[in-house]
């Protein structure tokens, strides 16, 4: 009897070491590389690299897993998650009309804006506007299509669009460049994740 309570509690504290040392361990490792090795060396825990996309992977715990930072651990039952890599793209599309600073006066510029703006709250198509209007010869009506980062539109455009809601109408000026936009914003935000998450019972 005395030597089945002993086993019993070595069962236990062996349990528990055993907890203890998965979420140890997941808190050291940083690097993909790192999480195979854990891998490897643990295939009865069962371990495996999950890779995400929100929009997706729709499971609950997917989804709680998209909610993640990189670096956080945590556990569900008696399985052990750590996201180790994680990229996040924000998107944008809208509509625009290019004035050129260069060949145009401000009053010009001024006074084309307030046409263009009052035609579009009267109902004009701004597809029909930036094809009157835009200088730049684009022949896409003026559609940005998705885009993100300085080398596809200027930090100025980009930073307007991420601050308006779709179907408003506002001005983005580049002072440096002399170049000057009527922006409507089409579409909401395109908020892209992807994670690379460790998986493994244990705790």
């Amino acid at each position: 009897m005395k030597n089945s309570f002993v086993a019993f509690l070595l069962l236990l504290s062996t349990s528990a070491f055993a907890q203890l040392t998965v979420n140890e361990q997941f808190q050291k490792i940083t690097t993909v590389q790192q999480a195979q090795q854990y891998i490897d060396a643990n295939a009865p825990l069962k371990p495996t690299l999950l890779h995400l996309s929100n929009g997706k992977d729709t499971s609950l715990i997917d989804k709680r897993l998209l909610r993640q930072n990189k670096g956080d651990v945590f556990s569900v039952g008696y399985v052990t998650y750590k996201v180790i890599e994680m990229t996040r793209t924000i998107k944008y599309r809208a509509h625009y009309i290019f004035l050129d600073g260069g060949s145009l006066s401000n009053t010009q510029i001024d006074s084309l804006k307030k046409i263009i703006v009052q035609k579009a709250n009267s109902g004009t198509p701004f597809e029909q506007l930036s094809d009157q209007y835009t200088m730049d010869g684009n022949t896409t009506h003026g559609d940005t299509g998705w885009f993100f980062g300085e080398e596809m539109m200027p930090k100025e455009f980009q930073d307007a669009v991420s601050k308006h809601n779709v179907g408003e109408i506002f001005f983005v000026d580049v002072a440096e460049r002399n170049w000057h936009y009527i922006v409507k914003k089409t579409f909401p935000d395109e908020d892209k994740k992807d994670i690379t998450v460790l998986r493994s019972n244990g705790r």
